[in-house]
C-alpha cells in the first residue's frame, strides 16, 4: 500500500497557531490574568499551588469541593502530603529512593521530587477528605519558578479519579470493556498479530487517519502509519537503553511491551491524505493462557491539542519574560532619573554634615578652645554623623533592586522621612506642609516601602518643576473608604489610605491628562526630564492593588492622590526589640567581634568592653572558625562584618548557625549589593556606621529571639 506523508503546507502551519500565537490576546491574558483566574477559579479540577517548603498558599475552588476543607483551613496550615494516604507516600518514596539512588523522605518532598529536578511529573494517588472519606486522584505536579529559575513553589493540578475506577471494575465485571475501547471514537484501538499485523481497527483509529478498517486489516502494520525518522530514532535510542540492537520498524514500537515494561510515548501518525498529528501511544502485549504473546494492542490519542496549547504556553512564556525584562528596566530607568535629581541635593547636604564634623575636629585640637566647649562640639560631631548615617541610609534604600516586597508601615513615619529627604532639593520658596493621618490604627498601609518612597519622591519632584521653584506642596495622609470613580472605572469601594500631594503650579491641561501616565511622556524641556516619574507611580499604585487619581486645573495647580490598601497596625521593630531585651538577663556578655579592618574592630571592642561585653577579636573568618571550633561554649553571639576577604560574612554566618545552632549571629556593613538583592538571610543586620545604643538593642534581641527559639525545641 503506498504511504503518502506530505508535510502541510507553511500556511497550514501558520493557520492552526495563529489562534493562541496572537500577541495581542496573550497580553491582554497577561493584563487581564485571565489565565489564572480560569486555573483557579475552576470547579472541575483541584489546583493546590505551595510555596517552595511545601505549605499550601493557594486551595482553589475545586479543591475545596473535591476535598471539603475551606482554603482558611489549609492556607499556610499544612502541605499536599498532610491530606495524601500516608502509606502510599511512604511507597512513593521508597520507589523514588531507588529510581534516583538518593533517600527521598515520605512526605511532601516525595510528591515533588521529580518536579524539584526539573523533571515532568504525573502519577495517582489517594486524597483523603476532611470527613475521613478518600479517593483516587490523578495529578500533575508543576514547579514555580522566579525569572533567575529558582524554585519558589509547586502547583498539584488534580482530578477525581473514582469515576473513571469505578467504571473500570463494573466494565471488567460486565466483560464490557473489550466493547467500550474498540467501539470508542474517542481513541484509536489498534490490535495486531504477534507479528505487527493489524486485526482490529476501531472506529476511532478510522476517524484519526482516514483510513477504513478495510483498508489496512491483514496489510500493514502500525510502523507504516507512523513518521519513519521518529522509528529510527526509537529504535536507536531503545538500543542503547536496552543495550541490544532494535530493528526500525513494528518492533521498535512493541520492543517494551514484548519485555513486559509499561511502554508510554509519543509519535507522530501520519492520515491517509498525508497530514500528520502528534499522538501519545499506549502499548500493551496480549498474552494467552500460557502467557505466551499473542499480538499487541496500541490505543492512542490525538495529541494536536495538547501541542498547539505547549506552543501557545511557550510563546506566552516568552512574552511574558520579554514584558518583565521590559518592566524591569523601566524601573531601573525611572530610578535613575530620580536618583540623578537628588544627586545634586544630597551632595550639598552631605557637604554640609562633613563641614560640621571637620570644624568641630579643626576646633577640639585647638589649645584655645575653652574646656567647657569640648563637650557641645563632641556632642555636635555624634549627631552630625548619626544624620549623615541617615542620609545614606535613606538614599541606599531608595536606590535598591528589589521586585516588590509588600510589607505593612506607618505611612505618616514614611512620608515624612521622604520629605526630610527631598527637602533640600525643593528650593528656599518651596514651602512643605504635612497633614499626616494621626489616628494610630488609621495610618498604616501593605506595600512595598521602596516603591512607594520612589513614587513620593517622583510626585514631589514633579510638583517643584510645576510651581517652577516657587510655592507651597501640601502633603495630606488619611483612610478613606473608596477609590472615586475615574475614566473607565467605577467607584471601587473598600478600605484604602490616600496620600495626596497638591501643588500650587501650572496645572495640566485637560486634553493632557489622559497621557500623563504614560512612559516616556513629559511636556518639560529637552533634558529636564524622561516621563518615566508618573509612570513609575501609576505602575506601582496599581501592582500593589491600589490607584492613583489627578484632578487639575491650569493655572491654579494639580492634585495626585495615591490610594493604598489599608492594614491594620502592626508591631514596629522598635517594639518588637524593645520586648526582646527585656527578656535577656543583666549579666557579661562574651562576644566574638569579626572585623578585618583593625582600627574599627579595636574601637568597637573598646566600646563594647566598656558597657560591660567581654570580646574576643578575629580578623577574618577563618579565624573566628578556629576560636569556635577550640570552644564555642564562651561566645554568647558573634558579631561579623559582611564584606571580607576569603569567605563572606554571609557565608560565615550560614556556617556558624549550621554548625552551632544555638549561637545568634550578627552581621554588620555599610553597603553589600547581595544582601540588598537577596535579603538578609535570615540574620540581624546592622548599617555601618554604629553607635553602642544600637549594639546593645540588636545583641539583646537577637539572643533573646535564640533563647525563646530554644524553649520551643522539642
Amino acid at each position: 500500500m503506498p504511504r503518502i506523508g506530505n508535510l502541510p503546507s507553511a500556511r497550514e502551519q501558520q493557520g492552526s497557531l495563529e489562534s493562541f500565537n496572537d500577541v495581542r490576546q496573550q497580553e491582554t491574558l497577561l493584563k487581564a490574568g485571565a489565565l489564572q483566574d480560569a486555573i483557579f477559579n475552576s470547579a472541575n479540577f483541584s489546583s493546590i499551588a505551595t510555596d517552595e517548603k511545601g505549605v499550601i498558599q493557594i486551595f482553589n475552588v475545586g479543591a475545596e469541593r473535591m476535598l471539603g476543607y475551606a482554603a482558611g483551613d489549609v492556607v499556610n496550615q499544612v502541605t499536599p502530603a498532610d491530606i495524601s494516604d500516608s502509606k502510599e507516600l511512604v511507597t512513593r518514596a521508597v520507589t523514588l529512593s531507588g529510581e534516583f539512588d538518593t533517600p527521598i523522605t515520605p512526605g511532601f518532598e516525595a510528591l515533588v521530587f521529580k518536579a524539584s529536578r526539573g523533571i515532568e511529573d504525573i502519577y495517582e494517588l489517594t486524597y483523603i477528605r476532611k470527613d475521613g472519606s478518600r479517593f483516587p486522584a490523578v495529578v500533575s505536579v508543576t514547579a514555580l519558578r522566579d525569572d533567575q529559575a529558582l524554585i519558589i513553589g509547586y502547583l498539584l493540578i488534580g482530578t477525581d479519579n473514582t469515576a473513571r475506577k469505578q467504571a473500570e471494575e463494573a466494565l471488567l465485571e460486565a466483560g464490557a470493556l473489550q466493547n467500550a475501547i474498540f467501539n470508542s471514537a474517542n481513541f484509536s484501538s489498534i490490535a495486531t498479530d504477534e507479528k505487527g499485523v493489524i486485526q482490529i481497527f476501531n472506529v476511532g483509529a478510522e476517524r484519526m487517519l482516514g483510513y477504513s478498517a478495510g483498508e489496512v486489516l491483514n496489510q500493514i502494520t502500525p510502523a507504516d502509519i507512523s513518521d519513519p525518522q521518529e522509528v529510527i530514532v526509537r529504535a536507536e535510542a531503545l538500543s542503547v537503553e536496552l543495550g541490544t540492537p532494535i530493528t526500525p520498524g513494528f518492533e521498535a514500537l512493541v520492543f517494551k511491551a514484548s519485555r513486559g515494561i509499561e511502554d508510554i510515548y509519543e509519535l507522530t501518525y501520519i492520515r491517509k491524505d498525508g497530514s500528520r498529528f502528534p499522538a501519545i501511544v499506549s502499548v500493551t502485549a496480549l498474552r494467552d493462557a500460557q502467557e505466551a504473546i499473542i499480538g499487541y494492542l496500541l490505543i492512542g490519542t490525538d495529541n494536536t491539542a495538547r501541542k498547539e496549547v505547549e506552543a501557545a504556553q511557550v510563546a506566552l512564556d516568552q512574552r511574558t519574560t520579554e514584558l518583565l525584562r521590559t518592566e524591569h528596566a523601566l524601573r531601573q530607568s525611572q530610578k535613575l532619573e530620580a536618583l540623578g535629581q537628588l544627586t545634586g541635593g544630597v551632595a550639598h547636604d552631605f557637604n554640609n554634615l562633613l563641614a560640621v564634623i571637620s570644624s568641630s575636629v579643626e576646633l577640639l585640637r585647638s589649645d584655645k578652645l575653652p574646656v567647657e566647649r569640648r563637650g557641645q562640639y563632641l556632642d555636635r560631631i555624634f549627631d552630625t554623623v548619626g544624620r549623615a548615617a541617615k542620609l545614606t541610609s535613606q538614599l541606599l534604600a531608595f536606590a535598591r533592586q528589589q521586585p516588590l516586597s509588600p510589607e505593612v508601615f506607618n505611612v505618616d513615619q514614611h512620608v515624612q522621612g521622604v520629605i526630610d529627604l527631598v527637602r533640600p532639593l525643593m528650593g528656599a520658596q518651596v514651602q512643605i506642609h504635612l497633614e499626616p493621618c494621626g489616628a494610630e490604627d488609621s495610618c498604616f498601609a501593605e506595600a512595598d516601602i521602596n516603591q512607594f518612597e520612589t513614587a513620593l519622591v517622583n510626585l514631589a519632584l514633579n510638583a517643584r518643576d510645576a510651581m517652577n521653584g516657587n510655592g507651597q506642596l501640601t502633603i495630606k495622609v488619611k483612610k478613606v473608604d473608596n477609590v472615586p470613580a475615574g475614566s473607565g472605572r467605577d467607584l471601587r469601594p473598600g478600605d484604602f489610605v490616600a496620600i495626596s500631594v497638591t501643588d500650587t503650579g501650572c496645572g495640566i491641561a485637560a486634553e493632557n491628562l489622559e497621557a500623563i501616565f504614560e512612559p516616556f511622556y513629559t511636556t518639560k524641556e529637552v533634558g529636564k526630564g524622561t516621563g518615566l516619574g508618573l509612570s513609575q507611580v501609576f505602575g506601582f499604585a496599581r501592582q500593589s492593588g491600589g490607584e492613583v487619581k489627578v484632578r487639575s486645573e491650569v493655572d491654579s495647580g494639580s492634585v495626585f492622590t495615591l490610594f493604598l490598601a489599608r492594614a491594620e497596625h502592626a508591631d514596629t521593630p522598635e517594639a518588637v526589640a524593645a520586648a526582646a531585651e527585656n527578656s535577656i538577663e543583666s549579666r557579661s556578655i562574651s562576644v566574638l567581634v569579626v572585623e578585618d579592618n583593625e582600627i574599627l574592630a579595636q574601637m568597637t571592642c573598646e566600646i563594647l568592653n566598656i558597657l560591660d561585653y567581654q570580646t574576643t577579636w578575629a580578623a577574618n573568618a577563618t579565624a573566628a572558625l578556629g576560636l569556635l571550633t577550640e570552644d564555642a561554649s564562651r561566645f554568647d553571639l558573634v558579631f561579623s562584618d559582611v564584606i571580607m576577604p576569603g569567605m563572606s560574612g554571609i557565608e560565615f554566618g550560614e556556617l556558624v548557625r549550621k554548625r552551632y545552632p544555638g549561637l545568634p549571629v550578627v552581621l554588620a556593613s555599610g553597603y553589600n549589593e547581595v544582601m540588598a538583592e537577596r535579603g538578609r538571610h535570615g540574620f540581624e543586620l546592622i548599617q555601618k556606621p554604629y553607635v553602642s545604643d544600637t549594639l546593645v538593642r540588636v545583641f539583646r534581641k537577637t539572643m533573646a529571639e535564640h533563647m525563646a527559639a530554644g524553649r520551643k525545641a522539642p
